[in-house]
Formats: C-alpha cells, structure tokens, sequence
C-alpha cells in the first residue's frame, strides 16, 4: 500500500500521539485487505457511542485519543447514544449511568464530533453525495448510503471510523472498489409491500436467505413497484441486522442498479415465506405488553407527523417511547407534532434508541414495528416481542 506524504508524515508521529495510533489502524487495515492506497473521505459517522457498549475500557481508549490531540478533519457525526442527553431522568436512566454517557460524548466532541447521535445521520446533515467515499460504522446507515444514496462505504467498526474521522482517509478496499459492488445474487420479490413494517419483513426475509448461503453476497432485487425514504430505511435495517448486508441493488430504485444484469442465480421470495416471517417474530401477546417503541431506525418527520395524527387527542396507558435525531425533534417541536405527542403521555427519547439504552431488566415484553428492534429486544435484552404496523403499534400503547 502506498502512502502519500502527508499520510506518511501522519505514520511517523508528526501530527501527534492519537493522529498517529489512528493512521496505524487504518495501515493495519489496509495491508490486511491489500488496499493499494487511501482515499480521502467527506464524511464519517462513529458507531459505539453508547456507554452500555463501550464500557470503561472503551472510554478510557476514546479519552486516551481526546487527550492526545486527536481532531476531526472531516464531518463527524455520532451514532445512537444510551440515553437522550438533555432529558435522561424522564426515561428513568441511572444517574451513574448518565454521568458516564456524558463523559463518552465529552469526548468525542473534544475531538470534534458532532454529537447529534443518530442512526439516520443522512436526515439530520450528514448526506453524502452519489459515488463519494465515506467511512460509517452503523449498519443500517452503511446500507442506505451504499444503496440508496450510492456512496462508497465499507462496514466500519468505531475505532476504524474515528481513525478515519482524525485523519481524512480510509483505507481502499471492499465497496470503495466498482468490482466490489457488484451484485451476486438475484431475488426475485413475489409479494405485495403495503407499509414500512412490510419492507422491515423483506429485508429480514432477504437477509435471512443471504445469511444461510454462508457468503456475503450482494443482492440484486426485483419486483418492488416503489419505495419511499421510509420504507428504504427499515429495509436497510433489517437486511444489515439479519444479514450482513451493506450493498443491495433494487430494480427500477436504487441508482446503480442500471449499471448491472441481474445475476443469472435467482432466489424467490413468496407471500408464505413473509408470512412465516411474521410469525417467527412475534412470542408476546398484547396483555404481556409493557414498553413501546418506535423509531429503529430513528424516526423521520413525516412519521413523526403521521404519529401525531394518530395519538391526537389521545391517551396512551404503556411506556411509549419515540426515538428520533434532536434535530427532527427540533422540527417537530416547531411544527406542533411533539405538544401533541407529549399530551398523549408518549416520551420522545432524543439521542438514543431501544437497542443501545441500558433498559435490560426493566420491561417485558415490547412491540415495535422495526424487525432490527426485534432481534436486540430479544437478544440484547430478553424482553419477548410483538411485531406489528405503525399504526398497530400505536393502538397497542393505547390498550
């Protein structure tokens, strides 16, 4: 792998201690997956913000990169964090806990980041342009801008996405590389996609499939009519979680797709097998039910709009949490939706998300309509599960 001068200079200790602990993970990287050089980044957004991840050990690494002059020369955004920051006492975080997510975020902000702590950075300021590089470590943000947006990123890990942030570089391999974004594998989608939660279960059902062919494959995929932002991002979420996934190719939507055949191996994918999908989510029932959420991924402000519509004039009698970016929740507030929400006894949760919140413990069962939110629901916290529609969800926090 070549280095350029100034990324040599970086090597060598010259623009400090952190500058040059980050530039050693990126050549690591690089002489691991044979990449021939680095390429400059526009953006970067940091997975691993949460305390209840991180721990102290991680900290004390991101505080040992503050402290050695560690700065962002590139946009920088933050991924979920364990708590909303301005109003953790209300979700009923520990105040211990709360001490130490704001130690997390002191820190990446001493280096720079903007700690906007979402999962959906493309909603909040953090859009890339088609066929730039970036380095992102959230999965399903990696999809969406891979896909979607048609940017260049690999599935980063925190430490190589802050290394990425201090330098400017990242190291070019994998879907930085045109031969690399090829698609593998064709799927050919044989149902009718009604609401998000039914892009949730596709992406769930493809990555699944995916999954149990023991590689990873890029999909090429056929058959969906149409696709809104929304209904893109629960797809992305599910497809990364159950899959690996972080490059698909949807006919007729996603805007590289023109440039290729579809593969000549073809799965199908059948009304039976969504169905299945549904019934292998859900083991709570709604009398189980005592914790809401949506927003996984976070939530845009058409649902926040449409969320408002639905709870107007309304009581809700379960825990109900709304996760969003601060910024949409900023836009919420001005345009009335979060009054109105608020009313209703539903509690945004600004800044965090139901997989990396450290509620463990504290609830039962929950229901959501993201399929991601499901697998950590279950995994992460052992709460049982029921997956229904947005506006299902919504009538279960009113039972």
């Amino acid at each position: 792998m070549i280095l350029t001068s100034a990324e040599q200079a970086m090597l060598d200790g010259k623009q400090g201690k952190s500058t040059q602990k980050a530039m050693e993970i990126l050549a690591t990287l690089g002489r691991i997956y044979r990449a021939d050089r680095m390429v400059p980044v526009k953006s970067v957004q940091i997975a691993g913000v949460s305390y209840d991840n991180l721990g102290e050990a991680g900290l004390d690494w991101l505080q040992e990169m503050a402290d050695g002059g560690g700065k962002t020369r590139v946009l920088t955004t933050l991924n979920p964090a364990g708590m909303d920051i301005k109003n953790w006492q209300s979700l009923g975080i520990d105040p211990g806990f709360a001490r130490n997510q704001g130690r997390v975020i002191d820190a990446f902000e001493k280096m720079g980041a903007t700690a906007t702590c979402t999962c959906t950075p493309y909603l909040v300021g953090n859009l890339p342009q088609f066929g730039e590089h970036i380095a992102w470590a959230e999965s399903s943000a990696i999809c969406y801008a891979n896909s979607v947006i048609g940017a260049r990123t690999n599935r980063e890990g925190g430490p190589s996405a802050l290394a990425a942030a201090l330098t400017g570089v990242t190291p070019n391999y994998g879907y930085h590389q045109e031969e690399f974004r090829r698609p593998s594998l064709t799927f050919k989608v044989g149902v009718k996609l009604s609401n998000t939660s039914d892009f949730s279960l596709l992406g769930m059902l493809i990555g699944r499939k995916i999954e149990a062919t023991g590689n990873k494959l890029i999909p090429y995929i056929q058959g969906i009519e149409a696709a809104s932002l929304e209904d893109l991002k629960a797809f992305c979420a599910s497809i990364a979680t159950y899959g690996g996934t972080g490059l698909f190719h949807m006919e007729n939507i996603t805007p590289e797709v023109s440039q290729f055949k579809p593969p000549i191996e073809t799965l199908k994918v059948s009304q039976a097998e969504l169905d299945d999908t549904i019934q292998s989510l859900s083991n709570a029932n709604s009398e189980e039910v005592d914790f809401v959420s949506l927003g996984c991924p976070h939530l845009s402000i058409h649902e926040i709009a449409r969320l408002a519509e639905l709870l107007n004039g309304k009581l809700v009698k379960k825990e109900f949490w709304i996760t969003t970016a601060r910024p949409t929740r900023e836009i919420a507030d001005h345009l009335g939706y979060s009054l109105i929400i608020e009313q209703s006894g539903a509690k945004f949760a600004v800044d965090t998300c139901c997989v990396v919140a450290p509620i463990r413990g504290r609830f039962r069962a929950m229901t959501t309509d993201s399929a991601k939110a499901c697998y950590y629901a279950s995994g992460k916290n052992h709460f049982n599960v029921l997956f229904k529609p947005f506006e299902e969800v919504v009538g279960e926090a009113l039972k």
